[in-house]
């Protein structure tokens, strides 16, 4: 996988596989990298699961991070383009769930195909935000939840991994703090509302917003709000089920 230039893209860790039907790209949240994405799987019934690389984590730490989610979708469009060629859909869990809204605008604003399908999991719509617990959390709660993370996700919180990702964290969560969008864009696409039924942090009542930015699908799946990580069957499902029925 290259780019024009003939580099190797860092946009993903794995690349997005030329025999899939359909391509769903997920979008790390807050002080994550793809690797949050590494449970699920690259390829079910035909459906491509390409799990997106931010600047500023993991293999591409050493690129600027982004400091908006709008300058975050300028550039995430410019990059998806060439994976393009097939139906797709964007999925972002909690703050990236912002950023994969900010996206679809800018995709649909150069004239590409819209996406078949925008799924937010856990988090409050644009107009109703900033909002979160994160947002108020100083540096030893923050890092408290990295341990936490990354022990759930099966790895090992080494002191130095923590302060480095804490970084990118505190980084993340100040882009959160200053985004607001008053009156939000419709997109011409599907919308799914996803909240989680033992989620504390983003119940799904909170979501109810997400109406102003589409037409809207509201569900509810069992878990708290890091189960989206295991690639739960009823969240891989409604990705398949949406190019079945597009």
């Amino acid at each position: 996988m290259t780019t024009p230039t003939g580099r190797r893209s860092r946009l993903f860790l794995r690349a997005p596989l030329p025999e899939a039907r359909a391509r769903v790209f997920l979008l790390p949240y807050s002080g994550c990298g793809a690797s949050m994405y590494r449970q699920w799987p690259a390829l079910h019934e035909g459906v491509n699961f390409c799990p997106v690389q931010l600047p500023g984590r993991e293999n591409r730490m050493r690129e600027a991070p982004f400091d908006s989610y709008e300058e975050l979708a300028d550039s995430l469009a410019e990059e998806l383009l060439p994976h393009l060629d097939r139906p797709y859909a964007l999925f972002g869990h909690c703050s990236s769930a912002l950023a994969a809204y900010e996206t679809a605008l800018r995709l649909v604003e150069r004239g590409c195909p819209p996406p078949a399908r925008l799924v937010v999991s856990s988090e409050v719509a644009p107009q109703d935000g900033p909002y979160g617990r994160f947002l108020q959390m100083t540096d030893e709660e923050l890092a408290a939840e990295l341990r936490a993370l990354m022990i759930g996700l099966g790895g090992e919180p080494h002191p130095d991994l923590i302060d480095l990702t804490l970084r990118v964290l505190r980084h993340d969560v100040e882009v959160n703090k200053r985004y607001h969008v008053a009156e939000p864009t419709r997109l011409p696409c599907p919308v799914t509302s996803l909240g989680w039924s033992r989620d504390t942090g983003i119940e799904p009542r909170l979501m109810s917003g997400w109406s102003a930015c589409g037409d809207v699908d509201d569900v509810v799946l069992d878990g708290d709000h890091y189960a989206f990580v295991d690639a739960p069957a009823d969240l891989v499902r409604l990705f398949t089920d949406t190019f079945t029925t597009a």
